[in-house]
């Protein structure tokens, strides 16, 4: 379930090609591909139908319909271009299907799903949770959705965060902060990005020192934060990271000396050795956002033990070749979202939170 992205695909016929891919490591997880020619209500989507236009421009489609008639759209028998998308750590390619979806009281017909026949470093399928046309969101018409994630010391095990489309609002106890306008230049990926204007960084209540320039989202999608689902690890742009970084060194330096050693293997950083430390004590973590709303993070959800638990790291990363240069300054990662009450509220754009054991 990915917040930073729309196309809803899943592994298309016997065939599908996978290279890296991170499948669930239990058997019992692993879904079998999807095979079109077994349902009655699938069908390629064609170059005149308006779903086309989800993952070609204009021009690209003016070019696949060049022999169809526009007066006669039912007419054309030419499929919709095959679809190829990137994402933080792969990709994926295949062709777009018209299918119905089917919940346990709702049939939703003419759903648009992605058939993919090959992905790089992808997990079994995505549903995308973005502000695009294809999302699962849009195609239902859905005026909230809310997820609540689990810890990831779950990770291995077979239990599954909760999700709720549509139902009651959380307010009581729900914090809340705007969704701000999506840009209207730049990279295209960032018309789906749910961006929210995020005022400051407290490190142990302490104001971190940040350009507020990174902090504000331009016309084009450069700087300002999005909330994405689909990131593991909170990504900062550098100029933003090193000051949090450096208040963490400053305010735990006098009891616990950092670990190069380490941060240079892990890729994660500052890192401390609380080593014969019974109770560990770190700065408390808070993000502020715009309307009052206030984010304070349990440890948990911004340190990492390592190293046979001696080892407390950051979890927290910096560009550097980062595949969001460019982009948003801060992804707020599920990490940091874990044993969060996340509320997306479509229909009065505005994110809520609250602390909630998932």
């Amino acid at each position: 379930m990915d917040t930073g992205s729309s196309l809803v695909w899943i592994p298309c016929t016997h065939s599908y090609l996978c290279r890296n891919c991170s499948f669930p490591s239990q058997p019992s997880l692993q879904n079998p591909p999807f095979i079109p020619k077994f349902s009655s209500s699938s069908k390629l989507v064609g170059c005149t139908n308006p779903k086309c236009s989800w993952l070609s421009d204009s021009d690209s489609l003016q070019s696949i319909c060049r022999g169809c008639n526009p007066n006669s759209p039912l007419n054309c028998s030419q499929i919709c271009s095959p679809y190829f998308v990137l994402y933080g750590s792969g990709s994926t390619g295949g062709l777009l299907l018209s299918e119905t979806l089917v919940f346990p009281e709702k049939r939703i017909p003419d759903f648009g799903v992605g058939c993919s026949l090959f992905s790089t470093r992808m997990p079994a399928g995505i549903a995308g949770f973005g502000r695009g046309p294809a999302s699962l969101p849009s195609q239902l018409g859905l005026s909230r959705f809310a997820y609540c994630l689990l810890s990831h010391r779950f990770d291995d095990t077979t239990n599954s965060s909760s999700l709720v489309l549509e139902g009651g609002s959380g307010e009581d106890g729900v914090g809340y902060t705007p969704f701000l306008q999506n840009p209207t230049a730049g990279n295209p990926s960032f018309s789906e990005y749910y961006y929210v204007g995020l005022r400051k960084v407290t490190v142990g209540g302490k104001s971190v020192k940040i350009p507020y320039r990174y902090l504000r989202s331009g016309s084009d999608g450069n700087g300002g934060t999005i909330v994405d689902s689909g990131t593991t690890f909170t990504f900062m742009e550098r100029h933003l990271f090193e000051p949090v970084a450096s208040e963490f060194v400053t305010q735990v330096g006098s009891r616990y000396k950092t670990v190069s050693e380490l941060e240079s293997r892990v890729g994660l950083r500052p890192c401390f050795n609380v080593s014969g430390d019974i109770s560990v004590t770190l700065p408390k973590l808070a993000f502020h956002f715009k309307g009052g709303a206030v984010m304070e993070l349990p440890v948990a959800n911004y340190f990492s033990l390592v190293a046979d638990l001696e080892v407390a790291c950051l979890t927290i990363v910096a560009d550097g070749g980062s595949l969001f240069s460019g982009g948003p300054s801060i992804v707020l990662g599920n990490f940091q979202q874990q044993n969060f009450y996340m509320e997306f509220d479509l229909k009065k754009l505005r994110l809520g939170f609250r602390r909630q054991l998932c």
